[in-house]
C-alpha cells in the first residue's frame, strides 16, 4: 500500500520523519533480563562473600594497568572517562527520547522516561554500591578521580545505560542501517569507558562487569515496559513484534 511519503518498493522515505522499527519479542527480552540479573548477581555474591577482596585475576589486570599507565594512554583515559558522569550521560538520555518520541508532547513523554530509565538505574547502583561497600584499590594506584566505595562502578553503569538508550532513540528514528552502525559506536564507547576506570586504578575488573550486567538488566526490563510508558508511539508505529504477535 501506498501513501504520502512511502514507496510500495523502497519503503518510508528517509529524512521525513522517524522510521518505524519492529520491536524485540518478550521472550528474548525477558531471557536477557534474567540473565544479565543472574550473572550481576553472581559477581555480586562472589564479592559479598569474599568482603570486597579482589580475585587473582583482578589483582592481576589492576599489576598490568599500573605497569603500562604512560602517556598518551594516561590523559586520554583521563579524557575518555569524564564523558561517563556528570552532564554527558543525561544529554544522551534527552537526545535520544527526542529521536525516540512523536510530536512535541510524545518527545516531551519520551525524554522523561529516558531520563527516568538512568535515574532509576544511578540509584539501584548506588544502593548495592552502599550495601555491599566494596573497598576501592589503594589510593597510591589511583591516575584519576573517585569516590564511594567500588562495586558495581559507576562509569561503567552509567555509560552503558545512556549509550543503550540513545541506540533505542536512534533505531526507533532511523533506518536499519544508520541506527546498527550507531549502536556498535556507541557500545565501544561504553565499553571504552568501563575499561578506564580499570586502567586508571580506580575500580578492580569486576567492578566494571558488575556495572554493564547491571545496566543490562535495567535496559532489557526498560524495553519490555516500553509500550506501557509510551503507547501513543507503539500504536502509531502499528508494528508487530520480530517474531511474534503485535503490540497488546
Amino acid at each position: 500500500m501506498t501513501g504520502p511519503g512511502r514507496d510500495a518498493e523502497t519503503g518510508p522515505e528517509r529524512g521525513t520523519g522517524p522510521v518505524p522499527q519492529p520491536r524485540p519479542g518478550t521472550r528474548p527480552l525477558l531471557a536477557l533480563a534474567a540473565l544479565c540479573a543472574t550473572l550481576f548477581t553472581a559477581v555480586a555474591v562472589t564479592v559479598a562473600v569474599r568482603h570486597g577482596a579482589p580475585l587473582a585475576p583482578e589483582q592481576a589486570v589492576h599489576r598490568w594497568a599500573l605497569a603500562h599507565r604512560g602517556e598518551p594512554l594516561r590523559s586520554t583515559a583521563g579524557a575518555l572517562t569524564a564523558t561517563g558522569t556528570g552532564p554527558v550521560p543525561y544529554l544522551m538520555a534527552v537526545l535520544a527520547g527526542l529521536l525516540a518520541g512523536r510530536g512535541a508532547r510524545g518527545r516531551l513523554r519520551a525524554v522523561a522516561c529516558a531520563v527516568a530509565v538512568l535515574a532509576v538505574g544511578q540509584a539501584v547502583r548506588y544502593g548495592l554500591m552502599e550495601l555491599l561497600a566494596r573497598p576501592r584499590p589503594a589510593t597510591a594506584d589511583w591516575a584519576g578521580g573517585a569516590s564511594g566505595y567500588a562495586f558495581p562502578s559507576g562509569h561503567a553503569t552509567t555509560s552503558a545505560l545512556a549509550a543503550g538508550l540513545l541506540a533505542w532513540g536512534i533505531a526507533r528514528y532511523a533506518g536499519r542501517g544508520p541506527a546498527r552502525t550507531w549502536c556498535a559506536v556507541l557500545a565501544l564507547w561504553a565499553v571504552a569507558v568501563g575499561l578506564t576506570r580499570v586502567y586508571l586504578g580506580v575500580h578492580w575488573p569486576g567492578d566494571v562487569l558488575g556495572g554493564w550486567l547491571l545496566a543490562g538488566t535495567v535496559l532489557s526490563l526498560a524495553l519490555l515496559l516500553e509500550r506501557y510508558a509510551l503507547p501513543d508511539r507503539y500504536a502509531a508505529d502499528g508494528l508487530p513484534e520480530s517474531g511474534g504477535a503485535g503490540p497488546a
